[in-house]
């Protein structure tokens, strides 16, 4: 029986299939070569697919690669949604955040590489997406909520932004995960032992506590 056979539900799914297996390939060549080492013909091999394929669903590799970032935009906003934060006790949902954010980006180092690539492109591809603005809108969705409730509270400074808090967070727990192994050379000390990942994330904590915080 050939695809075309196939009664129409099964091959919509079966077309979801390989369109899933191309974007998941994708995400892990993108990751271990960048855009310019991820070839097509290394993403269809992993994918157990062919170059056709790609081109049937992508149209092209920057079509691909820019699917690539919003899928992993994607599934961070996801994730991050999942948190259960009670803004009854703002100081600790910031913490939660703090560590939610940590966390994935050390389970998910094709995210922190996937970015780093990007970045080297200036943003190029982004800037070609249809999709990143309207999921980035939902970027500060937990933070928001979190800084507005200490500040009702009187806990929080009130002229702390959320902008400012992202950007403290995530420029923290990036920059260890996109530079964890030239430090460690640098400064001849291993950034990777989870002795050194609790310290920093402890760190990480205290900084952000104290940026928002009125009195410790």
């Amino acid at each position: 029986m050939t695809t075309s056979d196939l009664p129409l539900g099964k091959r919509a799914q079966q077309a979801k299939d390989t369109r899933d297996k191309i974007l998941k390939a994708a995400v892990r060549i993108f990751a271990k070569n960048g855009y310019a080492g991820g070839r097509i013909e290394s993403i269809s091999k992993a994918a157990a697919s062919n170059d056709r394929m790609i081109y049937y669903y992508f149209g092209s590799k920057e079509k691909l690669f820019i699917e690539v970032l919003e899928h992993i935009y994607l599934q961070f906003n996801q994730a991050e949604r999942k948190l259960k934060l009670d803004l009854a006790d703002p100081a600790e949902a910031l913490q939660r955040i703090v560590e939610f954010t940590w966390s994935y980006y050390l389970k998910h180092p094709e995210f922190v590489l996937i970015l780093s690539t990007e970045n080297l492109h200036r943003g190029k591809h982004s800037k070609k997406s249809a999709n990143i603005k309207t999921i980035s809108s939902s970027i500060l969705a937990n933070l928001a909520p979190v800084l507005e409730a200490g500040q009702q509270r009187g806990l929080f400074r009130k002229d702390a932004s959320a902008r400012n808090l992202y950007l403290t967070i995530s420029s923290l727990t990036y920059f260890y995960n996109s530079n964890q192994y030239t430090l460690s050379v640098f400064m001849d000390e291993d950034f990777a032992s989870s002795t050194f990942q609790q310290e920093w994330l402890a760190h990480i904590k205290d900084v952000v506590m104290r940026s928002v915080l009125i009195s410790l």
